[in-house]
């Protein structure tokens, strides 16, 4: 059989119905594992093990992307728009196409999204230094500002989930930060 994950911890008991979830995700995969191994009782190789990880993983990472998503602060932004934003302030001015292929959309696409970001004054469209047919798209202070303001109710709202953890697990959480951070940008 799999090696199984610890279960979430919660202050009052998982949240209704999560239960079911899992133990439904749980008779799931024992039907995939038997299907996979022919009924075999096999230790499951380092491959399989990592196809679970992965799974927990994306699993989580949708289930926290989702609820981080209700923590706005300017809810007449798309989260496309805020990731644009978010981009600018990672990686500094962009072109149009620069910022498309960083958010892997189109470049008629990205170009209605600067478009709507420089209506709502967030962004602001400079003359390129090298390539006068192109335009730079910057962020304004009041992006920067929003930003902050974005980040700090996020950053609270997951203090609180992360409070709730014990120390080994928060000590687990700090060790995985990196590598998350480096599968979110591969």
């Amino acid at each position: 059989m799999s090696e199984q994950l610890p279960a979430p911890r919660f202050a009052d008991g998982p949240p209704p119905g999560a239960l079911d979830q899992l133990a439904g995700l749980d008779r799931l995969e024992q039907v995939d594992e038997v299907a996979a191994t022919g009924g075999d009782d096999q230790e499951p190789d380092l491959a399989e093990l990592d196809k679970e990880a992965v799974n927990a993983i994306r699993a989580a990472v949708m289930r926290l992307s989702r609820r981080l998503k209700h923590q706005r602060v300017d809810e007449s932004l798309s989260p496309t728009e805020m990731s644009v934003l978010g981009t600018l302030a990672r990686c500094g001015s962009a072109t149009p196409s620069e910022l498309a292929r960083k958010e892997h959309v189109q470049p008629p696409s990205m170009t209605r999204i600067v478009a709507m970001l420089e209506a709502k004054g967030l962004v602001r469209l400079d003359a390129h230094p090298e390539d006068r047919r192109q335009k730079v798209v910057t962020q304004t202070e009041q992006a920067e500002s929003m930003l902050a303001a974005a980040r700090a109710k996020r950053n609270a709202w997951l203090t609180e989930l992360v409070q709730e953890l014990d120390e080994d697990d928060r000590a687990t959480l700090r060790a995985a930060a990196p590598v998350l951070e480096k599968l979110a940008h591969l």
